[in-house]
């Protein structure tokens, strides 16, 4: 989702379950969709390009970094003077941020960075944010091991 100022809509049971079911498997026709909802393959369809128009989802192939040759994984929490949703928005600019988050708390902004290695994520650091008007510290958490990542919820809620 782009973080933008959107308008916000309720989202059916039929949606709920359409968004579980793509995050399962995002390659599921239509026609198998429609018939796990019980609508036609052409309302299912018009269904999820508005869930995509809307924001409301995405379909994307998620990648281990390091098997694209991405070694170096770290969120770096952001002081900043000023509005902060400026420099997060400078931020979400950077080829390198995959994450930008505003927080409450004592970081103002909370930034993933991926990188090839060390020295790349040192140069992002020192030429990009660090010198980023606005921005007054800086606090780098190196990932050691990326014990679960996961981007399935907001679909269909689990019964327990």
């Amino acid at each position: 989702m782009t973080g933008h100022q959107q308008v916000q809509r309720s989202l059916d049971e039929i949606d709920l379950t359409l968004i579980s079911m793509l995050q399962t498997d995002g390659r599921a026709s239509f026609t198998a969709l429609a018939k796990a909802v019980e609508l036609s393959e052409g309302a299912v369809r018009q269904r999820v390009q508005r869930l995509l128009r809307e924001d409301a989802m995405q379909i994307v192939a998620v990648t281990d970094p390091k098997t694209v040759n991405l070694q170096r994984q770290a969120m770096i929490a952001i002081r900043v003077e000023g509005d902060a949703r400026e420099v997060a928005a400078r931020i979400a600019e950077l080829e390198d941020a995959h994450y930008v988050v505003q927080t409450a708390g004592s970081f103002d902004i909370l930034c993933e960075l991926v990188c090839r290695d060390d020295e790349h994520l040192l140069a992002v650091l020192n030429t990009q944010i660090r010198t980023m008007p606005g921005v007054t510290s800086t606090e780098t958490f190196m990932y050691l091991d990326l014990t679960k990542q996961t981007y399935a919820w907001g679909g269909q809620p689990s019964r327990r």
